[in-house]
């Protein structure tokens, strides 16, 4: 392996578990907080793990792909908190004219991913966590639908899907599924703060304080 190939190889492993971790995290949070806003979806999720699963069994990898209501939540998730919003910023290499626009050369862009989710146009009510709107659909986030490109799309979108999509149903699962959640006592789940924070990634402004007990199969 030559120079060029191993820094090459190197920046490609930096950006799927360093640029991943904190993507990761803050997605799980939130899908976790949209659950816990509303006890039916929440039920329903553990509804299809055990379903699928089992009572006394662990979720592997293997069981993802029959998880529909999972998958749909992941993907419900990621359209309302675009971990990224403006994705990785982009530049022009020569000067060229997009849907009218005239783009001149070496100008920075930024692609809105999370208006993109959230564009009525494109959505049915869509400021509303809503996981059913993928049940049955053909749309997902890999690249290949506009609507929804919260890792971007092309040649230039995050290298690491693969890996996100595998944790991201991996570690929400076992949580739906070895868990029952419930919030403090004196806050309604209703009234959960969903403000959010601007950093590396869009995080929430008041960290998810939820409580675990243990399922007793």
């Amino acid at each position: 392996m030559n120079d060029f190939d191993y820094y090459q190889s190197y920046h490609i492993f930096v950006e799927i578990f360093l640029a991943g971790s904190e993507t990761t995290s803050s997605t799980i949070e939130w899908a976790l907080t949209e659950l816990l806003r509303c006890h039916e979806r929440m039920v329903r999720a553990k509804d299809e793990l055990a379903s699928v699963i089992g009572p006394n069994q662990k979720l592997d990898e293997s069981s993802i792909d029959k998880l529909p209501y999972l998958q749909a939540i992941i993907k419900e998730t990621l359209r309302l908190h675009a971990p990224i919003p403006f994705l990785v910023p982009r530049k022009a290499r020569h000067d060229t004219n997009f849907m009218g626009y005239h783009i001149t050369k070496d100008t920075q862009l930024f692609v809105n991913a999370w208006a993109i989710g959230r564009d009525p146009e494109c959505w049915e009510n869509p400021n509303s966590f809503e996981p059913e709107r993928f049940l049955g659909s053909t749309i997902d986030y890999k690249g290949q639908h506009f609507e929804l490109i919260p890792f971007g799309a092309g040649r230039r979108m995050c290298v690491g899907v693969p890996l996100a999509q595998r944790v991201l149903h991996l570690v929400l699962g076992s949580l739906i599924h070895e868990f029952d959640w419930e919030v403090e006592s004196h806050v309604k789940p209703e009234a959960l703060d969903m403000r959010d924070k601007m950093g590396i990634v869009v995080r929430k402004l008041e960290p998810l304080k939820a409580i675990p007990k243990k399922v007793k199969r």
